[in-house]
């Protein structure tokens, strides 16, 4: 692999985040504790004779059995309200306010934010990135979806700039927490991979920890590298607690962050 500055890691502190029953999966657990007002977590394969599979644009399961799943995230976290989205590896982030209850599909896009309880932001996820963004000041969160061509599109520095302009949120009072999803060990892609990611290019198929090159781009536009955080829950090496899209599975976990109803 390439030596270059660009594949060291960036200073940032690691968490194994907890599991969760219901719905079942994992979160953070001192994010719960300083911030009583924030849901978040990343959901699990759960059951293995009976997979929790959030994948509603995969065929992977029966469409009641996925949609009744999403009834119990639903219910499970408290929210009336649920936006999810088309997801299309681009840099497209929708701001969402209250509304009517339900499960919401929106436009395409791979970021989600807002100020508003009760509305819970989903993104589904097999080896990409969930990135989750909490401003503690001003009590607005996103939450975008990040696999290396969103990343390579400007999906968190989008996702940045979003609460900026609807919010006037500050990059350096930010948290941000890489959620679960393949590690640098299990990730290997090929050089115009790195290229695109603006990497210095290995001659070959080589490892790329994408959740480091995430975390350097968001202290790059100002979050303190105090405030990241990496999950460290690998989708592929997890022991078959994730979906992995790379182990072959067509099936979907869902991230959620939300201010509480």
């Amino acid at each position: 692999m390439n030596d270059s500055p660009d594949h060291r890691r960036p200073d940032f502190s690691t968490v194994l985040e907890a599991p969760t029953t219901a719905p079942p999966g994992f979160h953070r657990p001192d994010w719960r504790s300083r911030f009583p007002w924030l849901v978040q977590g990343t959901t699990s394969r759960g059951d293995l004779t009976n997979p929790f599979d959030l994948g509603l644009f995969s065929d992977a399961s029966p469409a009641l059995v996925v949609t009744k799943n999403w009834d119990a995230l639903r219910s499970s976290t408290g929210f009336r309200r649920v936006v999810h989205a088309h997801q299309v590896h681009g840099s497209v982030v929708r701001f969402h306010r209250s509304g009517t209850p339900g499960l919401h599909l929106v436009g395409p896009c791979d970021g989600h934010a807002t100020a508003d309880p009760g509305v819970l932001l989903t993104v589904t996820v097999a080896d990409c990135v969930p990135v989750f963004v909490v401003d503690p000041e001003r009590r607005v969160v996103a939450l975008l979806h990040a696999g290396w061509r969103g990343t390579a599109a400007g999906i968190l520095e989008r996702g940045l700039q979003t609460l900026r302009e609807r919010v006037q949120s500050r990059a350096s009072d930010l948290e941000v927490h890489l959620g679960p999803s393949i590690c640098g060990a299990c990730y290997e892609v090929g050089p115009r991979v790195f290229e695109a990611l603006g990497l210095g290019v290995p001659d070959g198929p080589a490892p790329l920890d994408l959740r480091a090159a995430l975390a350097r781009r968001a202290v790059a536009a100002g979050v303190a590298p105090r405030n990241m955080s990496v999950s460290e829950l690998c989708t592929r090496c997890s022991e078959g607690a994730l979906f992995s899209h790379r182990a072959g599975d067509r099936g979907r976990q869902a991230a959620y962050l939300g201010i509480a109803p």
